[in-house]
């Protein structure tokens, strides 16, 4: 599936672990569901990625904040940007932000005023599992001070990349519906993490009642299933559905890059979403491909 069908890479991440911003979560298991992810502790910069994508025709990337530690927020969308400058990559930003501490405003607005930020990165708590619950806790979606303190993004006109698993995308459509200015995707295609056709139960209700707002989009990434390869065995119809219920105007492809690597290379997971939306009008694969992600994070190419 080599070929120039153009690309945008909605959602990947950078990281230099000899500099001086510092990522806990790759020194412990805060992401056990990936399995082992010890490959994930290295550098990964423009020049490797490039590597990585060579075969493809990338034309834009959006770097999505990489949880380094809360404390270089900022300093992550300077080095951000310093790189960018450096490689010609990423074309957008989206940074982290709380909603809900003393200086939110503050933070959201000094990450707004950086030229390539496009939207916030804010993740409300989560259960352990669908049969656990955090519902009413401080940052929980129910949480009325997080609920509200959302209204920042809309304030600086930035987006909102929701991240949640798919036992929580039904309470994170309720949220969703209290911001209809605010422009939101859902990230990593709700998580769908458990396929027993119980659990797809849930994923589907959830993605059903967010695609009825009309103000969400949905990022087709994430495919990460403990003790399965990603085929379209595996995620085929995971992906189908997907554009079903958001339509071919509300969907784009994503890497989750490097972290999707522990499950397969990044032409791999390509050459399937070229693969599986192969019988598509070729229209509707450029929306999927790039012009969605351009669109939404407001990416102007160099003419």
């Amino acid at each position: 599936m080599e070929d120039d069908l153009p690309i945008v890479d909605a959602h990947h991440h950078l990281w230099d672990l000899e500099g001086k911003l510092r990522y806990p979560w790759l020194s412990s298991n805060e992401h056990g569901y990936l399995g082992d992810h010890s490959r994930l502790r290295r550098t990964y910069m423009p020049p490797e990625y490039r590597r990585d994508t060579a075969l493809h025709n990338v034309i834009a990337t959006v770097h999505i904040e990489a949880e380094c530690d809360r404390s270089q927020q900022l300093a992550e969308t300077e080095w951000a940007t310093q790189v960018a400058a450096e490689f010609g990559m990423p074309n957008a930003v989206v940074a982290h932000a709380w909603v809900d501490t003393p200086n939110a405003e503050e933070i959201i607005a000094a990450q707004a005023a950086a030229p390539m930020v496009r939207g916030i990165r804010t993740k409300p708590i989560i259960a352990d599992g669908p049969n656990d619950s955090v519902r009413g806790q401080p940052r929980s979606l129910q949480d009325p001070k997080w609920r509200k303190g959302l209204a920042l993004l809309t304030k600086y006109d930035l987006s909102w990349d929701l991240r949640v698993p798919w036992y929580h995308l039904e309470e994170a459509a309720e949220v969703c519906r209290e911001h209809p200015d605010m422009r939101i995707v859902l990230n990593h295609t709700g998580y769908p993490l458990d396929r027993s056709k119980e659990q797809l139960a849930v994923w589907k209700r959830g993605m059903e009642a967010l695609a009825s707002c009309p103000n969400v989009w949905c990022k087709i990434s994430g495919l990460t299933v403990a003790g399965q390869p990603w085929t379209l065995q595996v995620n085929g119809s995971v992906i189908r559905e997907t554009i079903g219920m958001f339509g071919v105007d509300r969907c784009m492809f994503a890497s989750n890059y490097p972290v999707d690597g522990v499950k397969a290379s990044w032409d791999w997971i390509y050459c399937q979403f070229k693969y599986v939306t192969a019988g598509l009008p070729m229209e509707d694969r450029r929306k999927l491909f790039a012009e969605n992600a351009l669109a939404f994070y407001r990416i102007e190419l160099a003419k």
